[in-house]
């Protein structure tokens, strides 16, 4: 099952894009043996200024028809990581195309990208800046990978 993560706005070169990298790339030699494969960002750039509408709808069209859809939003389910890790792995049990997660602009998601979800995730009643969020959630696919792989990295 693929694993991506859909993003609006361009990450430069910086400290949080060697994070997500680093955590990708552990998560896709980790994943191989899971049936786990992907592990990418694929970063929305909307510069004709749709706002939220406009983004959801670039979101949407960068989604794989198959797929489950995570959209990261302060009013979703907070989840612990063994529950994250879990999720997944349900998803990829039933057969699902692949699991992305969406990771909106300043104004938050879309209508339609909200009501396509599958899943409304919350890391916390904080909001967090675009670029730590991903780190934080490619830390956390990561993680799901040494979970379901039964590693000592996750330590309750």
């Amino acid at each position: 099952m693929r694993v991506g993560v859909l993003a609006v706005g361009r990450l430069r070169a910086s400290p949080e894009r060697s994070l997500v990298e680093d955590y990708l790339s552990r998560a896709a030699k980790a994943g191989r043996g899971m049936g786990l494969t992907g592990f990418d960002v694929t970063e929305i750039d909307d510069r004709k200024g749709g706002g939220r509408d406009g983004e959801a709808a670039l979101l949407l069209k960068a989604l794989p028809d198959t797929a489950a859809l995570v959209a990261l939003d302060e009013r979703g389910r907070t989840l612990d990581s063994p529950g994250f890790a879990s999720e997944i792995a349900g998803l990829r049990d039933r057969g699902a195309g692949g699991v992305f997660f969406a990771i909106g602009g300043a104004d938050g998601h879309g209508a339609a990208l909200l009501e396509r979800a599958d899943l409304l995730l919350s890391f916390g009643a904080m909001v967090w800046p675009h670029m730590l969020a991903r780190v934080m959630l490619t830390e956390q696919i990561y993680r799901a990978t040494q979970i379901l792989a039964g590693t000592p990295y996750h330590r309750v």
